[in-house]
């Protein structure tokens, strides 16, 4: 196979040999470096290229340049090359066509003119943008195909489990004639789906997670029986943890029951997070998240979910269900939290057949032209918002207070005032549900009056309040009456520690009622609920297991 491509696209001739040259000294060995002086003569380089079926990796693309700026190239190079990484050469005054860039064109970076030097300001961005064109898969190399209809629940699991967990795959609609020709080699009809057909050719009818997992090349069984560090969850708190349990030397287990990222990973676009000035979409942090562990030795778990955790002399050991448990000096929990289910009359029939709870970024493209619902007034909500506006005919976002301000970041309210298709309902809730088979109308009360009115509707995405899930510990670990964890010198009552806790000192900031076991993240009780923190607490939690570890 060729060299891969790196393109660069200027029509200042003197800008344009400048960029090929230092991109060239530093990448000219392992890459074949192109440049054009217009977006047209770029996009017929990129047809040949194309045709000959040679690698793209990278594209860097000046933004004003005459008859098609920069912007306008990037997304019609986008259909010829979807996984080539994208950056846009911008002078200080257009970095707010660049900062629009990032929506339009799903941008990866913008740089400013001049680089100089290159060494600190170009070649760092561009080997970062290079990693991670290596490590996403060509979905016609190695690509699974899902075979399911639209308002399947079964179908929208795999499908979310599968893009969640960053692996390529074609979705076929079962009365298409491609669905309907791997469905009759299975021996199967449109009413066995969904149909998971392997890049080797092996079929699974309506498979587990852990199936599934195990077929696309995901790990579920543990490498070891005992490890110095079991991380459970893998969202930033847990990814935090488990980047830094292992880069200093502990061996290191991430135990995730349906993918990295958590609710972050499902973020179309965080754009407070530190480092990151033009943003960042919760399943690019993701991946590099989990790469970065992967580096440092840290071993990922898929699938696996933790049922319960006891104490065994000086271990600690996470039951994975009736036959699997792991064991580990410490343990991280970080499972963070999910949404909660919306009680409305008719609601519950249609999850993952219209009603959805989290952001569900595989169904964007299906709601084109259609309205699309939302609840909540969170950050959550609103980075929906703006991202199925860019799909939908309009987005209304449903709230039960009079506006925005209480709940979400100013940053994004402004965002939210200058979409014209984004519609805010104030003192509106959901109280009905109605569908054959699928969503179709829905019953919204304003709440300060009680009227009711009804209104079509195939779509509503659901992100209100959080539960964390820690049924599995009770018993084991104290928990507030919400169930989230308690730690550190929230244990410490009228200067008595918990019940059981033998040591001669009082528990650590994160620690919790278990000597040895620690919280990190959103489960914690009385934590900020914000990807920064959580990842801090993921990387001070380890800080805190080495004091815990020295003093055994």
């Amino acid at each position: 196979m060729p060299n891969p491509t790196i393109l660069t696209v200027d029509d200042d001739p003197a800008v344009s040999r400048a960029v090929a040259r230092d991109i060239r000294r530093q990448y000219g060995d392992r890459y074949r470096i192109l440049r054009a002086l217009s977006g047209r003569d770029a996009l017929e380089a990129l047809r040949e290229l194309k045709l000959r079926g040679d690698p793209l990796a990278l594209m860097l693309a000046d933004y004003r340049m005459p008859q098609m700026n920069g912007i306008e190239f990037l997304e019609a190079a986008m259909d010829l090359f979807p996984l080539a990484r994208r950056v846009l050469l911008t002078a200080y005054s257009d970095t707010e066509a660049a900062i629009d860039a990032i929506n339009v064109v799903d941008l990866d970076h913008y740089l400013l003119k001049p680089w100089s030097p290159p060494e600190e300001h170009l070649y760092p961005v561009i080997d970062t943008l290079l990693d991670l064109w290596h490590a996403t898969p060509d979905p016609g190399e190695l690509e699974t195909r899902v075979v399911g209809h639209r308002w399947s629940a079964p179908s929208f699991t795999v499908r979310d489990f599968l893009t969640r967990n960053l692996v390529p795959y074609r979705w076929l609609l079962s009365d298409e004639p491609e669905g309907q020709r791997l469905l009759a080699a299975a021996g199967l009809s449109r009413a066995d789906v969904p149909l998971v057909v392997t890049p080797d050719g092996k079929t699974l009818v309506s498979p587990t997670e852990r199936e599934l997992a195990a077929q696309v090349g995901l790990s579920t069984v543990p490498a070891s029986d005992f490890y110095d560090l079991v991380v459970v969850g893998g969202g930033p708190a847990g990814l935090g943890a488990a980047v830094y349990g292992a880069s200093e030397g502990l061996r290191t287990v991430l135990v995730e029951q349906q993918a990295t990222g958590g609710q972050a990973g499902q973020s179309s676009r965080i754009e407070n997070y530190l480092g990151f000035p033009d943003g960042v979409s919760g399943s690019q942090l993701t991946e590099r998240a989990r790469r970065q562990a992967l580096k440092f030795g840290a071993e990922i778990l898929s699938a696996q979910q933790a049922v319960a955790l006891e104490v065994a002399g000086s271990g600690r050991v996470l039951r994975l269900g009736p036959e699997s448990a792991i064991a580990a000096h410490t343990v991280v929990l970080a499972t963070g939290v999910s949404y909660r289910r919306l009680a409305a009359t008719g609601l519950e029939e249609f999850t993952g057949a219209g009603v959805f709870y989290g952001s569900a970024v595989t169904e964007a493209p299906s709601c084109s032209g259609e309205d699309v619902y939302i609840v909540g007034g969170a950050n959550s909500a609103g980075q929906a918002a703006v991202y199925f506006s860019r799909y939908a005919r309009c987005v209304h976002v449903l709230i039960r207070q009079g506006d925005l301000n209480r709940s979400m970041s100013s940053y994004l309210i402004d965002q939210i005032n200058c979409i014209s298709n984004i519609d805010i309902h104030p003192w509106t809730e959901v109280v009905g549900a109605e569908g054959e088979g699928h969503l179709e109308q829905l019953s919204l009360r304003e709440t300060r009056s009680g009227a009711v009115r009804t209104v079509a509707a195939s779509w509503l995405f659901i992100f209100i309040g959080a539960e964390p899930h820690t049924e599995w510990l009770a018993g084991v670990i104290t928990r507030d009456e919400r169930g989230f964890v308690v730690t550190g010198p929230d244990l410490v009552a009228g200067g008595e520690r918990p019940p059981g806790w033998r040591l001669p000192r009082d528990p650590y900031h994160l620690e919790s009622s278990v000597p040895g076991v620690f919280a990190a993240g959103d489960v914690r009780s009385s934590s900020v609920k914000r990807v920064a923190s959580a990842v801090g607490e993921g990387a001070m939690a380890v800080a805190l297991v080495h004091r815990y570890l020295e003093a055994q």
